[in-house]
């Protein structure tokens, strides 16, 4: 059993009140008791206040319900439908213009257009190589993934390939001519760099030397030895590193001597406390709370073994480098870091009230994180994330413009129990909720001079989109959803209305994740459509990706895009409004047995170690073995689209749990190397991850907002209390 402070009217776990009280009070000038007793003043004020919310939620689904089950929705009863939604407010009344004001922004976020990275704060390896991919090696990103071919004797495989090599400096170099072009010939022609009376000069190889068609592109350079230095450079708003270290192979095969092209990459990231990790106590919230401290500070590493040998994997340091004009120019090597706090919907035990009732997760995240985010602000370790005194809070699945102004709220709160001034904390709104994506303008209102952040969330967005529309139909196939009309017109609408509200240097319009990690190309060819959607920022799954990515908003420039944008014809709520049902449902049992497998591979391959392990974030194969992206909004997806078929006699009980034990048996193959794994298909009746499972699938319809929290939770307590 887990032990108790008791304090102003609240049970506080002795775990998290020791790590407040004897690691992050003392470095703040906050008096303990002030603390526990706004603490408590929150708890008491806003914990109705978020019940009330999340009772309207199941009130609008209620009546939602009730429509479909009285009415067809077709073409002929869409006004009808859309009318009924309006009269319950669940389509509001749409606020006049207006623009935010939101201030003191870093540039990463206001004027910078560059890849995101989201990843596990719970991870502290993949904490830091996030916050240090601010910069990434476009030699190593290109010489690594597939975007290079293994034909005509470039294989990755061994050591060295000096012929893949080739190719990936001949990609680099294509990628200077474009982004940095000389005023003649190309960067594959050089044999010399050099900066002579404050300008860059390249000496070709048939004697010519020319400059850049844009001399200003040029920032400094840095020499670090006699025999290495690089030249630093400007583009689109994103630095470039030229390096020539003669020590190294590559430079000795370089006819200039550049040995790498160092790339401004993820410009931000997303410390994530929800959808990618497994925190279900308050063991697991301290966990991700002293990551957080330790990111802040600065002083978070952790032991990493490779090749035998362990090191020590730190935070980087900013680089410093001369401008031309002889003054030192200090460049930053983080990514500028916003942490992801929980929803509305659940509850943790690492605080109670005076009845043992556990408090709001999202409200213990609030207070908790921007105590430790303060740092930032004032004192010692102030500026070391943002430069420009903020805090950078992402709050995701909030449904309506009320739960937005109920976040706005609960910031005000924390900013005046800390002593913050206002709108100290920024708010990053995720669009992931069909009631908030219908009601994106009000959102936005309600935190006007908060917001410094819309992202769309297809995948959340998609598992809401069925579960709120369950009664309506059978939906279609799950990758078929993909190509419906709603998505698109989401998509653009998203941009439109924050262009509208004024983010464009001001706040970030960003777009979700790429889900095959392993699949560079298909990144680099596809990704690129994010840029051109009028977004400032898109999520990237790991560094490389981000350094990948990176070569999209040089080939864009997103400000002047945004420009254009604002011109265009809004997106109509009335396609966001189509609801993705199947034209017919006269699937074949080979279609339907395929869907329902490919389902309960990715729901099986995630929740058994979501359950087992608390892996909250997985690359799961699915069922070509495809290595791919997995957390709990891929998995509302698969559950609900199952829940749905079982809803709508698509498919029997019978026929989806033979496929989950189909699929059992495979998952547990696809993990028999893991020492950790336990498997399922072994006995059914015991596995506690297997039931979590089913119960996703089979209690889908019943679960809030079809959120799979409150069952992963329920599953991984147990299974945690049974070790």
């Amino acid at each position: 059993m887990a032990e108790y402070n008791s304090i102003h009217d609240l049970q506080v776990s002795s775990s998290l009140f020791q790590f407040i009280s004897q690691n992050v009070l003392p470095l703040t000038d906050i008096e303990p008791e002030h603390f526990w007793q706004k603490t408590s003043d929150i708890f008491t004020e806003l914990a109705p206040k978020n019940k009330a919310l999340l009772e309207k939620r199941e009130q609008l689904q209620k009546q939602i319900d009730s429509w479909h089950e009285e009415n067809s929705y077709n073409a002929d009863t869409f006004m009808q439908y859309k009318s009924f939604l309006q009269n319950i407010n669940y389509i509001e009344p749409v606020v006049e213009n207006f623009s935010i004001g939101t201030q003191n922004v870093d540039k990463e976020l206001a004027t910078m257009a560059g890849p995101q990275l989201v990843v596990p704060i719970m991870n502290a390896r993949f904490a830091l190589n996030a916050v240090n991919a601010r910069w990434g090696s476009l030699y190593d990103a290109l010489y690594g993934s597939d975007i290079i071919g293994e034909d005509n004797g470039a294989e990755k495989a061994g050591g060295y390939n000096p012929v893949r090599g080739a190719k990936v400096v001949a990609f680099a170099k294509d990628f200077l001519d474009r982004s940095l072009p000389l005023t003649q010939g190309s960067h594959a022609d050089v044999t010399k760099y050099a900066i002579e009376q404050k300008n860059l000069v390249a000496t070709l190889n048939n004697g010519n030397q020319v400059g850049l068609q844009k001399p200003e592109s040029l920032m400094g350079f840095a020499q670090h030895s006699d025999s290495n230095i690089s030249y630093l450079f400007k583009h689109h708003q994103l630095l470039i590193e030229l390096c020539f270290d003669q020590s190294s192979a590559i430079a000795q095969q370089d006819e200039a001597g550049l040995s790498d092209v160092l790339l401004e990459s993820a410009l931000t990231t997303i410390m994530d406390c929800e959808d990618s990790v497994a925190a279900v106590d308050a063991e697991d919230k301290v966990v991700a709370y002293k990551n957080w401290l330790g990111l802040i500070k600065g002083d978070l590493s952790e032991t990493v073994s490779k090749g035998g040998k362990s090191f020590a994997r730190k935070m980087n340091a900013n680089k410093i480098f001369t401008k031309t004009d002889g003054e030192t120019l200090e460049v930053k090597s983080r990514s500028v870091m916003f942490v992801r706090n929980v929803g509305h919907l659940m509850t943790n035990n690492a605080i109670l009230d005076s009845n043992g009732n556990e408090m709001p997760e999202g409200i213990i995240d609030a207070i908790v994180t921007s105590l430790i985010g303060s740092l930032d602000v004032k004192g010692q370790f102030a500026g070391q994330n943002s430069n420009q005194g903020s805090i950078y809070i992402v709050k995701p699945k909030m449904h309506g413009s009320e739960e937005v102004a109920f976040a706005n709220e609960l910031f005000a709160r924390v900013e005046l129990m800390l002593g913050l001034p206002d709108n100290t904390i920024k708010m990053g709104i995720m669009d992931e909720e069909r009631r908030t994506s219908l009601n994106l303008k009000n959102c936005i209102y309600q935190a006007k001079d908060r917001v410094v952040f819309i992202n769309t969330g297809f995948l959340d967005r998609t598992g809401d989109e069925i579960h709120t529309s369950m009664l309506a139909g059978a939906m279609t196939r799950k990758n078929d959803i993909k190509l419906t009309q709603w998505i698109g017109a989401y998509e653009q609408s998203n941009v439109d209305v924050g262009l509208q509200c004024g983010f464009s240097g001001k706040a970030q319009i960003g777009k979700g994740m790429w889900p095959v990690p392993d699949n560079m190309d298909a990144m680099y060819k596809a990704k690129l459509a994010h840029v051109e959607s009028g977004a400032n920022t898109a999520w990237v799954p790991s560094p490389t990706a981000a350094t990948i990515h990176a070569l999209h908003y040089h080939q864009i420039n997103v400000a002047d895009l945004q420009q254009t944008l604002k011109g265009r014809e809004p997106a109509n709520i009335d396609d966001i409004l189509q609801i993705p049902l199947a034209d017919n449902t006269n699937w074949s049992a080979a279609e339907i047995c395929e869907e329902l497998d490919n389902n309960s591979q990715g729901i099986l391959g995630y929740v058994v170690r979501w359950i087992d392990q608390g892996v909250g974030c997985s690359k799961v194969p699915d069922i070509n073995n495809i290595g791919l992206m997995e957390d709990r909004a891929t998995l509302r997806i698969s559950s609900q689209h199952m829940a749905n078929w079982l809803k709508h006699g698509i498919c029997t009980e019978a026929q989806a749990m033979a496929s989950l034990k189909k699929m059992a048996k495979i998952v547990d193959q696809q993990n028999a190397s893991d020492p950790l794994y336990q498997a399922m298909a072994d006995n059914f009746e015991q596995s506690i991850a297997f039931k979590a499972a089913c119960d996703l699938v089979f209690k889908g319809q019943t679960q809030p907002s079809g959120y799979t929290e409150p069952l992963l939770h329920q599953y991984r307590l147990t299974k945690k209390q049974s070790n």
